[in-house]
């Protein structure tokens, strides 16, 4: 199924004007209960295509396309549609407040307790969480950049009031996620000795050298990087000081919510309110990790930084943010190609040290992590061709371009999904997990991003067509009755024979599918690969045609009147077109250039006749 983005969109935002507004009202619904993460995700579906794709744009009413309003007709009118996202924020910008006025980053539904015979208590449903703090850090700049283009639109006092109000809760919430990523960083030493040091070195060892051989040159190769961790100690990195020895192990990233003993965040010039002790241990996961790499790069994007939308504090917490950013980036990188031969990350399905968890789910964590590097130092290198083959068997193991067989577990990666314990959560009166559904969307988000990374056509050939297969198969998973028409997801509907299998909304695998939408048109939006065999055959046609376009013109008769001479002008026009593209694009160099060789093959023939009748 070839991926057409613009309609593809259109077809979402369709169903989630349907599902969320009733004649311009604001639907907040209570999908198993109130989640910060959920009602951010929910929002998203609307205003990340509204600010990163330009033909979806809604702060300009003057500009909306016709097409675009037929599928919001529930938001509102063509003047409507601002004014009622703006009460849509503002709603979800109070009712994820606390009573002390500080913003809350509430997992809420998406915590289960681990002991399936106990309910989720109200204190535990309001911890933070990452993926709060990072959906939050999107849905701010998506929200500030929109006011800062709409309020110049309009006039009407009532709107720039709620304008105003909304920015300044905006900033506040903005603020508040960037500070909650920042104590949820952590960076863990341990023993190689230890039950996680021996795991550890089993993952990137993978049982070819002995422990000994893996430690040093594990030592070895992370060096610099601990070294620049060491250095990082006076910017408010928290790390135990065992890490400046050698022979200790370390892993950095993100925990799943604010660490146990953070220290609050006091050297800025506005004070943050809130900033709740954390619970969590001191225990990087890749899979929040990769949340918070995918938050956190939008305060470095070029409509963040063209609009100017971070204040001064902001703008500190960033770059504090950009290390940590660069630091997990390198890490787990690192982890992932560790040694000569085969990668870590080739041998699925990855292990989670500290948990001892594994699953391919966590083998796309770590591969995320990977992309999110390869696209940081723009690598088009043998590092990336060979992500490919990694993106392409998890495909296959994940059951998402092949059969499903009888009484497959894979199965359950899907659903109910991947399950993780959360450390430390305990300490909130029970034991909680954290419950991943989203695989195929994943997928599919990384595939993308690699294809537009990729400069071999080779690779973006295979990555092109395993992410129209990717999104075949989510396409067909969406809700087709009921609560949640056309939205996501309904596993059932392309795994038919899996047993206790529900349908269900999910604005997770929703979010992520609206992500890949716009992925996949800027993608389009790239110039393709050139080919440089193409290039050259091209350059030799257009010599050629070149050569005997002149040689006619010297030979003919007749000028430039008359049919002959709008072919002349035709091929004249023709030539110089496809000089323009046989860099960029051969292939339709090329193209133009065929006919216009068998044109002027026509064209000396008959010349050649009426020479003879003469």
């Amino acid at each position: 199924m070839q991926i057409k983005p613009r309609q593809h969109l259109l077809d979402v935002w369709r169903a989630v004007a349907r599902y969320s507004f009733d004649n311009g009202k604001y639907l907040t619904g209570e999908t198993g209960g109130l989640s910060s993460v959920a009602d951010a995700e929910r929002l998203l579906c609307l205003l990340y295509p509204a600010t990163e794709v330009p033909a979806f744009r809604l702060d300009q009413p003057d500009t909306t396309d016709r097409d675009v309003l037929r599928v919001l007709e529930g938001v509102g009118g063509r003047l409507e549609i601002p004014s009622n996202l703006i009460t849509a924020l503002t709603q979800y910008m109070r009712t994820h407040t606390g009573p002390d006025e500080s913003p809350t980053f509430s997992g809420g539904y998406y915590f289960k307790p681990a002991d399936p015979s106990l309910e989720l208590t109200h204190h535990q449903a309001q911890l933070g969480v990452v993926d709060s703090y990072s959906m939050s850090v999107t849905l701010c700049l998506a929200t500030l950049g929109f006011l800062k283009v709409y309020e110049a639109t309009t006039t009407r006092p009532e709107v720039l009031t709620a304008v105003a109000e909304l920015r300044e809760a905006t900033n506040t919430r903005l603020t508040a996620a960037m500070v909650s990523l920042l104590r949820s960083f952590t960076v863990n030493v341990f023993d190689a000795e230890s039950e996680q040091g021996k795991r550890l070195i089993e993952v990137i060892g993978q049982g070819r050298q002995s422990d000994r051989v893996v430690l040093q040159q594990f030592a070895r190769r992370f060096r610099p990087l601990r070294a620049t961790i060491i250095e990082s100690l006076s910017r408010g990195i928290q790390v135990d000081e065992s890490i400046r020895d050698e022979s200790q192990l370390f892993e950095c990233g993100w925990a799943w919510g604010v660490v146990r003993d953070a220290p609050k965040i006091s050297d800025l010039e506005a004070p943050v309110p809130g900033q709740p002790d954390g619970i969590a241990d001191r225990l990087p996961y890749v899979y929040f990790t990769v949340v918070a790499l995918d938050g956190i790069q939008d305060l470095f994007s070029h409509r963040t930084l063209t609009l100017g939308l971070l204040d001064e504090d902001q703008q500190k917490l960033a770059e504090m943010l950009r290390l940590r950013w660069e630091l997990s980036q390198q890490y787990w990188s690192a982890i992932a190609r560790f040694g000569a031969d085969r990668w870590p990350l080739e041998d699925l399905p990855w292990q989670t040290t500290g948990l001892r968890l594994e699953s391919e789910y966590f083998s796309l964590t770590v591969a995320a992590i990977l992309v999110h590097d390869l696209v940081r130092r723009n690598a088009t290198d043998d590092d990336l061709t060979r992500t490919v083959a990694v993106m392409e068997r998890l495909a296959d193991r994940g059951r998402v371009n092949s059969r499903m067989t009888k009484d497959d577990p894979v199965i359950r990666m899907h659903h109910p999904g991947v399950t993780m314990p959360l450390a430390g959560s305990d300490r909130s009166g029970g034991l909680l997990h954290w419950r991943m559904t989203d695989f195929s969307a994943q997928l599919l988000k990384r595939i993308i991003q690699l294809a537009v990374l990729s400069q071999n056509i080779n690779s973006q050939g295979r990555l092109l067509r395993l992410a129209e297969q990717t999104f075949d198969h989510l396409w067909h998973r969406r809700i087709r009755s009921g609560e949640g028409l056309d939205l996501w997801d309904d596993v059932r509907a392309v795994y038919p024979d899996a047993h206790d299998v529900d349908r269900r909304l999910s604005w997770s695998v929703t979010e992520r599918v609206t992500e890949c939408l716009v992925a996949a048109r800027n993608l389009y939006e790239q110039q393709p690969i050139p080919s440089e065999d193409i290039a050259q055959l091209a350059r030799e046609l257009l010599s050629e045609a070149t050569h005997l376009f002149g040689k006619e013109q010297l030979l003919a008769s007749g000028g430039t009147t008359g049919n002959r001479g709008r072919a002349m002008r035709s091929i004249e026009n023709r030539l110089d077109r496809a000089r323009v593209l046989v860099d960029k694009q051969p292939a339709t160099a090329f193209a133009l250039t065929l006919p216009v060789l068998q044109e002027l093959d026509t064209l000396a023939q008959a010349r050649d006749a009426g020479v003879k009748e003469g």
